[in-house]
């Protein structure tokens, strides 16, 4: 299944369009099967039943335990294949699921607090240019099998491999965290069962596909997923675009919707009940505020106060679900001081947020928070904003070029050449859908603001309930004012959600919905198959004891450990995920960092610098990883109320995501020096 001959090609491509025109009349029978009565409570989980099905049914089929075969797909993918399958692997739940609510929350450029935006295409798609012209042909030219094994093959010895071993496990499971979280997120969507089933639900797809059949399957099912989110995302985009503009181009099109948007904002600012809106989240960023300044004190008011109500209505005789409702919020109460000042931190921080014009979101076309005219704050906010945008576009693009999950991808190919190939086939295969994602949320801004914000809350859809019950992060909505009309204030909205939901915003049937959250179970599937792939081998394959060139000794007892190994790294990501750490997007954006931080200095100065020496190596991958690392921590809001510390820590300005701003030039800085020191002291010997 996997030549690069011209015949075995042909057949390649007639399967790829027989699959294609099979899941389109799967899509029509089921829209039929849907106006003909067929129950949402079916649809959901018979897409996430034959989606699942699919792929595992690729992975069965590619089984092999071959190691050539397991970790490289014996090097025959053609560069075409390559490229659609590197573009699944990258259109991870981050990308498919939330990318375009980055845009619309944080507009073309974020603000000082929250960069983003359009960084976020920029800073990716960049990478790739960094990967095709530095690195990949670079390492498909050397044979390998895995990042670190260029670490052994350029300086030798046991730790720039077993560094580089670390780092790949560090960065690939953070990723692979995010990656679980969409699945369970969507699974559990699209069967109503928990949360926390819906990640074992999504797991034994992962498991299927990447267990069995290593590089290859992972490969082959890669491509069938590309057709799938290509559809889910491009079905709905295209449906909102001819909605609002008459035409199905929304990449082309969606710049007329900006002015109609900035009137809408302009309207919205000036609204006097967005301004009460405004007035209530004051008046609670007032209140936390006062609580905060004697937790203990305030945790007990507010203990007496509830268990004073419920005595009342149990002596009024009140409703059971009003004496049950006391109750919850009694149970919900922080338990002691150290929680109580976490809690009401965030809570205080959101209210001051959401007490902002446009609930807190940037006016969506601004070029970057602040005025570069205006008063020394504006100026200051101005600045900062910029740098950040900067700073997280620099470290996702280099981060792009060092992620080992991805590099590994273009060890498959056929030659070098088909190396340089699959890059471009690559972005390609992402323009399509990345063209589409600011589109997306430029449309979906424009659907909310002029047809939910004005309806009544008896009257709002049934799929704002529905999210609400799968996850309350994703979307919140509450009549703050108590006019009994839903304002853009009151809507707060996940950046895992504006993707997800677009069908029912858009009045398209179900079956679209089902097919999106297909699309994004696809797209996190598909990555987290190449990260534990690639955590596996770093733990076994990278970290085990070489002799002479680390691919000579393959054997089949590595394969089978580490398809063990993968089960286990699942297994354990399962229980992080389950935890939601935090939004998809963000995890995401830190391993970038970190990988950044780790790999990119030492990768970058062993393929073009001669006298990088292997000492070099280890003490640039130690100082640019630890340096992200430490600074993530400590300028992280959640750690810093959780340590008691006031908020802060950042350097320059600089947000904790962008970490890898500071750790890539220190890392290339240890590597230079201790280099030029060694090769120094081997003058003088």
């Amino acid at each position: 299944m996997a030549s690069g001959a011209p015949s075995s090609n042909w057949r390649i491509h007639r399967n790829l369009l027989l699959f294609t025109a099979g899941f389109i009349l799967f899509l029509v029978l089921m829209a039929w099967a849907e106006r003909a009565g067929l129950a949402r409570d079916w649809i959901g989980p018979i897409f996430l039943f034959l989606s699942v099905m699919l792929y595992a049914c690729i992975g069965i089929y590619a089984r092999t335990g071959d190691p050539e075969e397991f970790y490289v797909a014996g090097r025959r993918i053609p560069a075409m294949y390559n490229g659609m399958a590197t573009a699944a692997d990258w259109m991870s739940a981050a990308s498919f699921i939330s990318l375009a609510g980055a845009l619309y929350l944080q507009g073309f450029s974020g603000t000082a607090a929250q960069p983003g935006g359009l960084a976020y295409v920029l800073g990716w798609t960049g990478g790739f240019c960094l990967v095709g012209l530095l690195i990949a042909p670079r390492l498909r030219a050397m044979k390998l099998y895995t990042v670190p094994d260029f670490f052994a093959v350029r300086f030798g010895g046991k730790w720039p491999r077993l560094l580089a071993a670390c780092g790949a496990i560090a960065c690939s499971f953070i990723y692979v965290v995010a990656q679980i979280y969409g699945v369970g997120l969507i699974a559990s969507r699209l069967t109503g069962v928990q949360f926390e089933i819906g990640i074992l639900l999504g797991l034994g797809g992962v498991l299927l596909c990447s267990f069995l059949g290593g590089m290859r399957a992972i490969t082959w099912t890669q491509v069938v997923q590309y057709m799938v989110l290509l559809l889910a995302f491009l079905i709905p985009v295209s449906w909102l675009s001819f909605k609002q503009l008459g035409t199905p181009l929304a990449p082309v099109a969606y710049g007329q919707q900006l002015p109609k948007i900035e009137r809408l904002e302009d309207q919205l600012i000036h609204s006097p009940a967005e301004q009460d809106v405004q007035a209530a989240f004051q008046r609670r960023a007032r209140d936390y505020a006062e609580r905060l300044a004697d937790p203990a004190a305030a945790l007990a008011r507010e203990r007496d106060k509830l268990n004073e109500r419920i005595r009342m209505l149990k002596a009024q005789g009140a409703d059971l679900s009003l004496v049950m409702l006391a109750r919850r919020e009694l149970a919900d109460l922080p338990r002691d001081e150290a929680s109580a000042r976490d809690v009401w931190t965030r809570a205080m921080n959101e209210a001051e947020e959401r007490g902002r014009p446009l609930g807190g979101l940037p006016r969506h076309g601004q070029a970057y928070e602040g005025d570069p005219q205006g008063t020394p704050a504006e100026q200051a906010l101005f600045n900062t904003s910029r740098l950040n945008f900067i700073a997280l576009m620099f470290c996702l693009m280099v981060g792009t070029a060092s992620l080992p999950h991805l590099l590994t991808r273009f060890y498959t190919t056929p030659t070098v050449s088909d190396t340089r190939r699959s890059v471009a086939w690559s972005l390609f295969f992402i323009a399509l859908l990345y063209l589409s994602s600011p589109a997306l949320a430029v449309l979906v801004k424009f659907e909310v603001m002029q047809g939910l914000v004005g309806s009544s809350f008896d009257q709002l859809p049934n799929w704002i309930a529905q999210w609400a019950r799968v996850d309350p992060a994703l979307i919140s909505v509450q009549d703050v004012n108590g006019d009994r009309v839903l304002q853009f204030g009151e809507i707060r909205l996940g950046a895992d959600m504006i993707m997800l939901a677009t069908p029912e915003l858009g009045g398209l049937p179900y079956v679209v919905s089902a097919l999106v959250a297909a699309g994004g179970l696809a797209a996190a599937l598909s990555t987290a198959d190449g990260l534990l792939l690639t955590i596996s081998n770093a733990l076994v394959h990278d970290t085990a004891p070489q002799d002479g060139h680390p691919t000579a000794k393959l054997t089949d007892t590595r394969v089978i450990l580490s398809k063990f190994a993968l089960l286990a790294v699942a297994m354990l990501a399962a229980l992080a995920a389950a935890l939601k750490p935090a939004e998809i997007i963000s995890l995401v954006t830190a391993s970038f960092s970190l990988a950044a931080a780790t790999f990119f200095p030492a990768l970058v100065t062993g393929i073009f610098w001669p006298r990088a020496t292997g000492r070099g190596v280890v003490a640039g991958m130690l100082i640019g990883a630890g340096l992200a690392a430490v600074y993530m921590l400590q300028a992280s809001p959640m750690l810093r109320a959780w340590w008691g510390a006031a908020p802060g820590g950042l350097w320059w300005g600089i947000q904790p995501v962008s970490a890898g701003v500071f750790g890539v030039p220190a890392g290339f800085a240890a590597i230079v020096l201790v280099s030029l020191w060694d090769g120094w002291r081997q003058r003088r010997a």
